[in-house]
């Protein structure tokens, strides 16, 4: 016995007998061939909420980078390991993605956690407090706003999040310069769990709405 969770096991043999053995032609030109995604999509790490699902993507479709609360930092070229940047590059630079998607979601914990910071961290190194750290002062201002339930409050920062996260892409110059000769488009979506509908952020206003 390994110990690896049956679950898991159960649900790849679902998807070896029936998934792969109807895509199993893809999956070898896949594999043969290379991946070349159009769309690249940063999502949260939240189970909820899985862009392939989503999007009813198949394999190979889209190139997906995940972290709390799909943050994209700005760009800092230091010495720091940073996983989404170096997923972005790969994705702008190696596969030449025509489409960058920020994708949030509904009852995000990362950004609970900046709406509320909890007294005790989880561990002493507190590393979901320092990741949202960049996210304080717009948490700050959406817990001053009058007239605002919770659950408004944390929609609103979900989405003012996205639109932080739009705007440091654009920090890196090889997505900027790109987008300024229209061979890269960015785009702000909001999924709500709830009842599974989708939001658009307008790229001029940078409101959500529901899409068609």
């Amino acid at each position: 016995m390994t110990g690896f969770p049956e679950p898991l096991l159960e649900g790849y043999r679902c998807f070896r007998n029936d998934r792969y053995a109807r895509e199993q032609d893809r999956y070898r030109r896949l594999a043969e061939q290379g991946q070349a995604p159009e769309v690249m999509v940063i999502a949260c790490c939240d189970s909820r909420a899985a862009p392939e699902t989503i999007f009813n993507a198949a394999p190979g479709e889209i190139f997906t980078v995940r972290n709390v609360a799909n943050l994209v930092p700005p760009c800092e070229p230091d010495q720091a390991c940073r996983s989404t940047s170096a997923a972005l590059e790969f994705a702008v630079q190696g596969l030449k993605v025509r489409h960058i998607v920020v994708l949030g979601h509904s009852r995000c914990g990362g950004i609970r956690a900046a709406l509320h910071r909890p007294e005790e961290p989880l561990s002493p190194d507190d590393f979901i407090g320092k990741w949202m750290d960049p996210l304080r002062p717009a948490a700050e201002e959406m817990a001053g706003r009058g007239g605002l339930s919770d659950a408004e409050r944390q929609t609103a920062l979900e989405r003012a999040s996205i639109r932080r996260s739009v705007a440091n892409l654009r920090t890196f110059p090889w997505v900027s310069g790109l987008e300024s000769r229209s061979g890269l488009s960015l785009h702000g979506a909001w999924f709500d769990i709830a009842d599974g509908t989708l939001w658009v952020m307008d790229p001029a206003t940078g409101e959500f709405s529901k899409a068609e």
